[in-house]
């Protein structure tokens, strides 16, 4: 199953010393983490809105506990206001729309 998910609301900065404690220890081991999952193919997109402190991605998982786990594991898991949206297949929906018109050309 795919899940569009959307980090956001990064930690800001109050001095360039907090901002090299925040990069070091939060930021950068979370890119170092989701380009693991991207290189895994776990990830199947992703990347920043420009000028945003947020992240977005596509991932692949079997199931909500798997994905669970994988945010979970993420360093800024704890930092981020996470927003997951379960995406139906363009397939899957193709062929639900097509049952209804089925359904709907019978009723003539």
């Amino acid at each position: 199953m795919k899940y569009l998910v959307s980090g956001s609301e990064g930690p800001g900065f109050t001095s360039p010393e907090e901002a090299v404690e925040i990069l070091e220890e939060a930021i950068l081991p979370t890119f170092d983490a989701l380009m693991k999952l991207e290189a895994q193919k776990k990830i199947a997109a992703g990347g920043l809105p420009v000028g945003d402190r947020a992240v977005v991605f596509i991932v692949e998982a079997a199931s909500n506990e798997e994905l669970d786990r994988l945010l979970r594991s993420i360093p800024a898991w704890g930092v981020l206001d996470w927003h997951v949206t379960p995406l139906q297949s363009f397939a899957g929906r193709a062929a639900q729309d097509r049952d209804v018109v089925k359904r709907f050309r019978k009723r003539r």
